[in-house]
């Protein structure tokens, strides 16, 4: 199988939330590197294309790559992303 991601990805099995226009969505981190991760979701129906990824405490924007049945890709962006009011959020990339 061909690898095309940037930055190697290593297992883990963490909790996270999907956070978007005031709403959030309980995930589960499969995988994780510096550049994205894959996300076992209930459904990926209703899930937007950029929304913030809250592990650990630390809301991180994030832009969708790829969906599946219950599992999302993601990469991670630098991007704002509007919290609840629909103010900009300014978050930084973790390096």
């Amino acid at each position: 199988m061909n690898e095309h991601r940037i930055a190697a990805r290593r297992r883990v099995l963490k909790g996270g939330k999907i956070e978007f226009r005031g709403a959030a969505i309980d995930c589960t981190v499969r995988n994780l590197s510096d550049t994205g991760a894959a996300l076992d979701v209930p459904s990926p129906v209703g899930i937007p294309a950029e929304f913030n990824l809250v592990v650990d405490g630390t809301p991180r924007p994030c832009r969708v790559v790829w969906r599946k049945e219950n599992r999302i890709g993601i990469t991670f962006g630098k991007r704002a992303v509007s919290g609840p009011s629909g103010q900009s959020k300014r978050l930084r990339r973790d390096a």
